[in-house]
């Protein structure tokens, strides 16, 4: 991550803070370290003070690498949680915090982990805590050039790894195995990780988050795949659900009822359009067909250092413990589609990533939205192929 742009974070975050009321940040989520020092790792933390001075704290034997990683001003190596306490005292001793207030992170912590971060030996007494979530979400919710550039190749992978997963799919093939092909496909194109990949067929697909199984796909199922690489250290999301081979007229009517749905919401996506207005647009859709009693979870959530992240639609951001979002803006990436259609026996669900612009939203992910497999996932076996772009 280049320096400059890591201290013009710190700026824009210390501004936040100020208005906030925080003298000081403790942060342990690994997105949040990476969008404000360049390196995130779990294990660790950073403390963001009010005037921009950056400590990070990292196993000892994380040093080297953060060090040649990272920005910061003061850096400390522990050998276990013991040591992790006392290096947080350390630094508030180090920044003359004493008293005053720090921001956490509660939507990430668990009670433990609040426990650690609040510990006697780790906070001095007279500092009081409070939510910073918000400002975060604040902070990494339009995108700079730098970060839609590394978007852009995650979508680029993504697509990949949804062709991959495609020649996968027949008869007799666990969901495992279309996970792995399309995971073994991004890995190769560049991706350094998931988060978590979604592979489910047949009744399962009635499931909201499939996590694969050793189920084998049958003929005629239909089979769900979620996607979603790191590339570089950021995110893109698409979905798409296939038949495995003639789709009855109920799974082509459903499919595509929530295809006209996803695509309606996507051509209202420009810059001052609400969350509100895209939900409704394709939540509407769906019900005047009459299956407003099938559809689950938010349709539309942020893309970015993680596959969903702000901004959410009201009721799920305060789930999150967000803010109700305000109008997009230029260069906020979304992903549209996230919620299915789920019937009971069955269900379908299409989700691509999209950057919002002035006039319209342009559509990262671009693989081919067909409930049968087209030509280009057949016979698929050469994955360095699909790597190289072939």
């Amino acid at each position: 991550m280049d320096t400059n742009r890591c201290q013009e974070r710190v700026a824009r975050c210390a501004g936040l803070m100020k208005a906030s009321g925080l003298d000081a940040l403790l942060l342990t989520k690994p997105a949040n370290m990476f969008y404000l020092t360049g390196d995130g790792r779990l294990c660790a933390y950073a403390m963001i003070t009010q005037d921009g001075r950056v400590a990070i704290g990292v196993p000892m034997t994380d040093v080297g690498d953060v060090r040649a990683l990272a920005r910061f001003d003061h850096i400390a190596g522990f050998e276990n949680e013991v040591g992790m306490i006392h290096s947080i005292a350390h630094h508030f001793k180090e920044f003359g915090l004493q008293q005053g207030t720090v921001g956490l992170e509660f939507t990430f912590l668990t009670q433990a982990m609040m426990g650690m971060l609040t510990h006697p030996h780790a906070k001095p007494k007279e500092i009081a805590v409070k939510d910073c979530t918000h400002i975060l979400s604040e902070l990494r919710i339009v995108k700079d050039s730098d970060e839609i550039k590394r978007i852009r190749n995650a979508a680029s992978v993504a697509d990949l790894g949804m062709r991959a997963a495609m020649g996968a799919v027949r008869p007799g093939v666990e969901e495992t195995q279309v996970a792995a092909d399309a995971e073994h496909a991004m890995r190769l194109a560049g991706a350094e990780g998931f988060s978590r990949t979604y592979v489910a067929s047949g009744p399962r697909t009635n499931i909201a988050h499939g996590i694969p199984t050793r189920r084998k796909l049958e003929a005629n199922d239909l089979v769900m795949i979620d996607l979603h690489p790191i590339v570089d250290g950021y995110s893109a999301d698409i979905c798409r659900t296939v038949c495995v081979g003639q789709p009855t007229p109920d799974y082509r009517a459903v499919y595509e009822l929530f295809l006209k749905a996803q695509q309606a919401a996507i051509a209202k996506v420009k810059a001052g359009v609400s969350m509100v207005e895209l939900e409704q647009t394709l939540h509407t859709i769906i019900k005047d067909a009459g299956h407003g009693a099938h559809i689950f979870g938010p349709p539309i959530h942020g893309v970015g250092i993680e596959f969903e992240e702000a901004p959410l639609p009201a009721g799920h951001a305060f789930f999150h413990g967000e803010k109700a979002p305000k109008p997009l803006e230029v260069n906020v990436v979304l992903a549209v589609g996230n919620c299915g259609i789920y019937t009971g026996p069955w269900g379908v669900r299409v989700e691509d990533t999209v950057l919002v612009s002035a006039e319209d939203g342009e559509v990262l992910t671009t693989y081919p939205r067909n409930l049968e497999r087209g030509r280009e996932a057949e016979n698929v076996t050469d994955i360095g192929m699909l790597a190289d772009g072939g």
